[in-house]
């Protein structure tokens, strides 16, 4: 099939439209893309300086939903339906991932790093991992009233928090505490808070802020204007009104900037749990020995394994998730706009790209 895709030639440079013909191989599928979601991982790519492991040019994009429109030998069974296609795409046969440790698959598919991704018209991908999308016409089905657009930032936005969370161990009556709101971090709060934890969410931005007030923050703190010693108080404060003790405390570093970083390690007390989901190449300086001082826990976070995309989509579709207020749908040809206005933190919500009919 012929296809356009945007194509990423040198950092820094605008992407620019490439026509290819594309035929899924044996257990591949070729997704007509709906929409894809842009993550600060792809703004790392083109301003930040970060390698993609497919040599350029590359068209990049990972959050990805669409419609099987042809499918290899042995994908049959695929054609014609609605899918997400996974961010992180393990190989399901090496040792890792017999272990339960797909995250770390050294053959691993990541869409728009490792092959072409969902910046086009269509994309080709492994049928491994697929999520399949019911009717989304079906109220049955889809109480929330989400379309197939909107779900491609399960890929990453919403499902790579939900794998932190997971992975935390966080309970019913927990403290999570939410270092930076925007994408990821957002959907977070919203996750934790249907698991039924006390949120509180950090950000330097009041208009994140005040959105998630109406989405699952129990209490939100703006971090701007105040030092990180008093972020600290004001979350000991509202976890000593709720009677939370430390170790029940559930840190999610999800700004990916120094300072959140900073802030998000200073917030770590005897027995809690730090995990590490936002990223960025700048360094910062840390006291390692807080965690053996606190008996406390750091682990970062890769994605989130395919199995766990149906929990994920059902959150979505049942509304306790929304995804719709926090999103902005755009033509795929304003993708260089786009990038352009996200790098210059113009805007407040997650760009999902759609290709032109």
């Amino acid at each position: 099939m012929r296809i356009t895709s945007w194509v990423f030639e040198a950092p820094g440079k605008p992407m620019v439209p490439l026509e290819r013909d594309v035929q899924p191989g044996r257990g591949e599928v070729l997704v007509q893309v709906a929409g894809c979601g842009v993550c600060h991982t792809d703004l790392g790519f083109v301003y930040g300086g970060v390698r993609t492991r497919h040599p350029l040019p590359l068209c990049l994009g990972h959050e990805v939903s669409g419609r099987v429109v042809e499918a290899g030998t042995d994908a049959e069974s695929w054609l014609s339906k609605d899918v997400i296609v996974p961010a992180v795409i393990p190989c399901g046969r090496c040792a890792a991932c017999t272990a339960g440790r797909g995250s770390v698959c050294l053959h691993q598919v990541f869409p728009g790093n490792d092959v072409h991704g969902g910046f086009a018209t269509h994309l080709a991908v492994p049928a491994r991992g697929l999520c399949p999308v019911p009717d989304l016409l079906d109220p049955g089905k889809n109480p929330s009233g989400a379309g197939l657009q909107t779900l491609s930032v399960i890929a990453d936005a919403v499902s790579t928090p939900y794998q932190a969370v997971r992975q935390s161990g966080l309970a019913e009556g927990d403290l999570a505490v939410f270092v930076g709101v925007g994408g990821v971090g957002g959907f977070g709060v919203q996750i934790a808070r249907a698991l039924g934890a006390e949120v509180v969410a950090v950000d330097v931005d009041d208009e994140r802020l005040d959105a998630l007030s109406r989405h699952g923050a129990s209490v939100t703190i703006g971090s701007a204007a105040i030092e990180a010693n008093e972020v600290k108080k004001r979350v000991r404060a509202f976890a000593g009104e709720h009677d939370i003790p430390s170790w029940r405390w559930r840190i999610f570093e999800t700004s990916g900037a120094p300072s959140g970083q900073s802030t998000a390690y200073s917030l770590l007390a005897p027995g809690s749990y730090l995990a590490v989901v936002g990223y960025t190449p700048e360094k910062i300086e840390l006291r390692l020995s807080n965690l053996m001082a606190f008996d406390a826990t750091a682990r970062g976070n890769w994605g989130c394994p395919p199995e766990h995309y149906p929990d994920v989509l059902e959150l979505v579709l049942s509304g306790r998730v929304a995804v719709e207020p926090f999103i902005d749908k755009r033509p795929l040809g304003t993708i260089n706009e786009t990038f352009e206005a996200l790098e210059a933190h113009e805007l407040k919500t997650r760009p999902v790209l759609v290709p032109e009919v």
